[in-house]
């Protein structure tokens, strides 16, 4: 194949070429900015202009930018020569780091993958199987309004926004969305047909919405009583970022299976899926796989950072910083008078706001600061978990200014 050349010329417009978007499939709108570094909890452009940060790469760096422990643990993955095995093969950082999973959670069995979406799909199919060791009609997934699961065909069937699933009907059927309320959810929980529910303990997308623990106590009765599988998305919400390593641990309720991603392996892409002896007991080799789920290089990085996050100083740090935060939230909404309301735990918070989420924060990346939408009216806080309360002030300065 000959490729064509580019004359340079009068009919020529170099400038219009150079300036030409780059090849990236358009599925995001980004704008004009590019990020060339990080240090700390600020971004910089290519101009030199610093950004704080309250938006963590949606959630994922956790432990800030240019942290040393992690370029540590990045070098010592690399000096043993391998990144890639596959999975026909044990290799010891996977193995390290499902235990450590293990020994700090309910679960007895790990699966590894490379994303929250692909840890949802994962949990749905074992789900399914274990539905079906009980009866070949109990298929059924139920999730909640509000709730977001990932853009894969199974989770985003059960993602309430209808925006993102009209143009890819049909999803996977079986998968069903109700209230969140106990009688919505007692009606839809049918022993014989449904598998499983998912619940995000703190709904990320949906608004920042913190589930009621009463109502997932609730919940929990009523799986335990049908034999239905309870999954918590703590894809968002968990390493850390409610104060507790897993946000479950807050809620006195234990479900069958949860799902991790987001800050794993401190940007590289790592997801999980962490269940019960009973889920895992149904699963046999080849009813699920992946090539490159907890190989030893990104498994390496992601055994040094959960430790990181799950140290008791840390989370304690994140609880009080969280709820200092969510005080300061609460009087810059008294002095504005242009937010409706607060909600969040932790270092996880949404703001209500009486204009559209998006000019708010394009204003604040105007000021020097990144935050998030978490729909059209709502602001979404996601600050690296190691952030300073010296620095919380700072944001929590600029945002007053930019809701003004």
């Amino acid at each position: 194949m000959t490729l064509p050349v580019m004359q340079i010329g009068a009919d020529n417009d170099v400038s219009a070429a150079t300036a030409a978007p780059p090849p990236i499939l358009g599925t995001y709108k980004r704008p004009p900015v590019e990020m060339v570094r990080g240090n700390g909890v600020y971004l910089y452009d290519e101009t030199g202009k610093a950004y704080l940060d309250f938006a963590s790469g949606i959630a994922v760096n956790a432990l800030g930018y240019n942290d040393a422990g992690i370029a540590g643990a990045i070098k010592d993955a690399l000096q043993t020569g391998l990144l890639h095995t596959s999975n026909l093969y044990r290799t010891r950082p996977g193995e390290e780091l499902a235990q450590f999973l293990v020994d700090n959670s309910f679960a007895s069995s790990v699966f590894f993958c490379n994303s929250g979406a692909e840890a949802n799909e994962g949990a749905f199919k074992f789900a399914r199987k274990f539905g079906r060791s009980i009866s070949p009609e109990k298929t059924g997934i139920v999730s909640l309004r509000g709730a977001f699961h990932g853009r894969l065909f199974a989770s985003l069937a059960a993602t309430d926004r209808p925006a993102y699933q009209a143009p890819f009907l049909p999803l996977t059927p079986g998968v069903s969305i109700v209230e969140r309320t106990i009688e919505d959810l007692d009606a839809a929980l049918d022993a014989r047909t449904v598998a499983a529910v998912i619940v995000e303990p703190v709904q990320g997308e949906g608004g920042v919405r913190v589930i009621d623990h009463g109502l997932l106590a609730e919940l929990r009765a009523l799986t335990h009583e049908r034999r239905i599988a309870l999954i918590f998305d703590e894809i968002q919400c968990g390493f850390g970022r409610t104060g507790t390593l897993f946000a479950y641990e807050q809620t006195g309720v234990v479900p069958d299976m949860i799902t991790v991603a987001k800050p794993m392996a401190g940007g590289l892409p790592m997801g999980a899926v962490l269940m019960s002896a009973e889920i895992a007991s149904e699963i046999k080799p080849g009813d699920h796989g992946t090539t490159f789920g907890g190989g030893p290089f990104v498994a390496s990085v992601a055994l040094h950072v959960v430790k990181r996050l799950a140290e008791p100083a840390l989370l304690q740090q994140v609880r009080d910083n969280g709820e200092w935060f969510g005080e300061e939230l609460l009087t810059v909404k008294r002095r504005t008078g242009r937010v409706r309301a607060v909600r969040g735990m932790g270092l996880m918070w949404g703001m209500d706001v009486v204009e559209p989420a998006a000019g708010v924060v394009a204003r604040a990346m105007d000021a020097g600061m990144l935050i998030l939408s978490a729909g059209e009216y709502t602001l979404r806080l996601l600050p690296p978990l190691v952030i300073t309360r010296n620095e919380l002030r700072e944001g929590l300065a600029r945002l007053e200014e930019v809701l003004k």
